[in-house]
């Protein structure tokens, strides 16, 4: 049972023992504190389940910490004062996982013996427990936690892990509150350590606003360059947060709201009602449906011979012939990359970088099937999966040798070769932003070290959609 949800800003220097005389220019966000976290001690959860961005983030995954006890402590921020140990809620935390890894959602565990090999954070991090401070104040000491990172996942995906969350409790009959942790924009003056953008404020109003009316539909729907614009490090939090409310009727509070030394702090509580709402996940996954059939409806043709290659060897075990229309691809050959994605995230790529077979339909069809059953990096596609994806097919043109003066990861692909170590990154890359970038990646790709000898090709790709 889901018992309250709340939107906690999570500044250090709210904290009393370490803002001391600037606690002055807190003096609301305090205040706002106390009262959320008292509505939440009144509202008697067993667990509380943490939303935070300043954990182990990752693009592709949500991330959780899993050792039994969880501690965490603010010396990194002047703090003298002795860390804390929380339980952690395991059993809850399994179902949460469950949930999400069979609906596609990965969820990465994080223990001890990880965060050592990989430099992750084992530890609270103060998204955690600057709130938890406030909690502990109005008598959730010693309550029962779990701490899970944020990901950069599309925002279907991360809003139907937060259902996941109360639908993990529901079984369990487990009473949890969730709190969001997140501050506002980081943009709103331009004295202090960030730059005033007028997003900076905009955001910030449209979010007070929107939370306070309960505009689920609204906040979604947020602009992405405003959020990116504003500087903000709470949206995501705050839509798995109502993805823990939806369907269910809610009365939202907000408690506060101040930007005083240049960064938007914003308070707010949800006491969950009985009365059911239209589930807005269901209105989320019919958009998604509906923009994919529209994109089918005017894919090319190179995509269209590859989805019709998967789908048909994916459901019946072999290739379809090639259509009549389509027999053009018959008159090519060059080198081809399928790549397949699934909720905003890669589901698989796979691709030849010359022509390896007599025609460019071939050569489409088998990196096809490749790209949904032979990436590495990924499970085998199941036919559950088809409707759901969408394909890109990238037709290479002739490699030429290169420096890195003339590169550019927009216009070029790049290939690096070392020996027999060959890496080849495809341009225009969400993401891949430098020169420097690009060949950082592709070196990875092939093995081939910073201090070795390497050579670069370039060459431009014709991208299909």
């Amino acid at each position: 049972m889901l018992t309250y949800a709340a939107l906690s800003p999570h500044p250090p220097l709210i904290i009393p023992y370490i803002g001391e005389e600037r606690l002055q220019g807190v003096k609301s966000t305090v205040a706002g504190m106390k009262a959320m976290a008292a509505q939440m001690a009144r509202s008697r959860p067993e667990t509380v389940i943490f939303f935070t961005p300043h954990g182990n983030v990752f693009a592709d995954c949500i991330t959780a910490l899993v050792e039994p006890q969880l501690y965490g402590d603010l010396s990194a921020f002047g703090s003298l004062h002795k860390g804390q140990t929380y339980p952690n809620d395991l059993e809850l935390l399994s179902e949460i996982g469950r949930l999400c890894n069979d609906a596609d959602i990965s969820m990465l565990a994080i223990d001890e013996a990880l965060a050592g090999k990989y430099k992750f954070h084992k530890n609270l991090d103060h998204g955690i427990l600057v709130p938890l401070h406030y909690l502990r104040e109005a008598g959730c000491g010693g309550i029962a936690i779990i701490a899970l990172s944020v990901a950069y996942l599309p925002l279907l995906a991360l809003y139907q892990a937060g259902l996941f969350v109360r639908q993990a409790a529901q079984r369990l009959g487990r009473r949890v509150a969730i709190m969001a942790s997140g501050d506002m924009s980081h943009h709103l003056k331009s004295e202090g350590p960030y730059s005033y953008h007028p997003d900076g404020p905009r955001f910030d109003g449209a979010m007070q606003d929107l939370l306070a009316h309960g505009d689920v539909t609204g906040i979604l729907d947020m602009p992405e360059d405003m959020r990116e614009n504003a500087g903000e490090c709470g949206y995501r939090s705050v839509v798995m947060m109502l993805g823990a409310l939806d369907g269910l009727n809610f009365e939202p509070q907000v408690f506060s709201y101040e930007g005083p030394y240049g960064v938007g702090y914003l308070v707010a509580g949800f006491k969950p009602g009985t009365e059911p709402r239209d589930s807005i996940l269901e209105q989320m996954q019919s958009k998604q449906s509906q923009a994919i059939q529209r994109q089918r409806q005017g894919e090319s043709m190179p995509v269209r011979w590859a989805r019709m290659v998967l789908e048909e060897f994916i459901r019946n075990n072999r290739r379809p012939a090639l259509p009549r229309e389509m027999q053009e691809l018959q008159k090519k050959q060059a080198g081809a990359f399928v790549s397949l994605k699934k909720k905003g995230q890669l589901r698989g790529c796979i691709g030849t970088i010359t022509a390896v077979r007599p025609d460019l339909a071939q050569e489409i069809a088998a990196n096809a099937i490749s790209a949904g059953t032979q990436d590495y990096r990924f499970e085998p596609l199941r036919a559950e999966e088809l409707d759901e994806l969408v394909y890109s097919v990238d037709i290479l043109g002739q490699l030429e040798p290169a420096t890195r003066n003339q590169l550019d990861p927009k216009e070029y692909g790049v290939i690096v070769s070392s020996g027999r170590k060959r890496g080849l990154l495809l341009p225009d890359l969400e993401g891949v932003d430098t020169v420097e970038q690009q060949l950082q990646i592709a070196l990875q790709k092939a093995g081939i070290s910073n201090k070795e000898a390497y050579t670069i090709e370039r060459f431009k790709v014709t991208r299909y959609t």
